[in-house]
């Protein structure tokens, strides 16, 4: 084999095993958890990868150690929610912004990436004290308003729309179609993949949150999904690693089944969305 194949060669299988180095690290984790959801009362968790004699009742221990039904519906208010708002409002604003018959735009633009660089937790007090003064303390709504809109998201379908080439609107201007017509017939059609990635991402954004809900939730209530995995895992009762590993999975699982529904539109979006300045 000559030199040149032989550095290709080489090259192609350093970015194999650089990506199979990435699965090991990325999946390894989930595996160990669903393998240890799976084992038996009697069984080591740390004997081998695979369990000796799988077994789903500690599944059924997850859902009688905790309202599991209760916490799933409160997740799945505030997840609806937030996929709603930042659909609706990601759209909307997205195509105002790639709108260039309006002053202003490049400076809200800016301002709106420079938020960006503050973490939520540098403006998450005052926050909650905006949403105490509006008396959504201990509520669902209060876990969602912070969520309603993500900067990100309005980044992602104003790229989208910038993507639509210009003829077609012109196209339709010549027409006669309107605004909303144009909106609703033209852009976000062309779009329907960055939507998919707003989706998702409010989804598991939603789904997955538990450092907001934690400061806003004072009672068990309105707990999400995430509260009450941190009560299963740190209740003094409940010291048996398989039923935390199995609740786990049971949080995790909603998110896999919605990426592998939407997954087309979700690779889709993602390059129909790269940002643009």
């Amino acid at each position: 084999m000559s030199g040149p194949r032989r550095r290709a060669g080489a090259g192609r299988a350093g970015r194999y095993l650089a990506l199979l180095l990435m699965l090991v690290v990325m999946v390894g984790p989930v595996a160990w958890q669903f393998a240890t959801s799976l084992r038996g009362r009697t069984e080591n968790v740390y004997a081998g990868l695979l369990p000796q004699r799988p077994t789903f009742d500690n599944y059924l221990r997850v859902a009688e150690s905790f309202p599991l039904p209760q916490y799933v519906g409160n997740t799945l208010v505030v997840a609806a929610l937030s996929v709603t708002s930042n659909a609706v409002c990601a759209a909307m604003g997205g195509y105002a912004l790639s709108r260039t018959g309006w002053r202003g735009r490049t400076a809200v633009f800016t301002v709106l990436v420079a938020s960006l660089m503050f973490p939520f937790e540098s403006v998450m007090v005052s926050m909650f004290l905006i949403v105490r003064g509006m008396g959504l303390v201990d509520t669902l709504v209060g876990v969602w308003l912070p969520g309603a809109v993500s900067v990100l998201n309005l980044m992602i379908m104003r790229a989208a729309f910038l993507a639509v080439p210009q003829e077609i609107e012109e196209a339709a201007v010549l027409d006669g179609a309107g605004e909303w017509t144009r909106f609703t017939r033209i852009f976000l059609p062309g779009a329907k993949g960055a939507l998919a990635v707003v989706c998702i991402t409010s989804f598991m954004g939603a789904w997955d949150d538990f450092l907001w809900p934690l400061l806003v939730l004072t009672g068990s209530e309105h707990h999400t999904l995430q509260l009450g995995l941190k009560t299963l895992a740190g209740t003094t009762t409940v010291t048996d690693q398989r039923i935390v590993a199995a609740g786990a999975m049971t949080a995790l699982l909603p998110m896999v089944l919605l990426f592998l529904a939407l997954q087309r539109y979700f690779f889709k979006g993602v390059g129909e969305g790269a940002v643009k300045t």
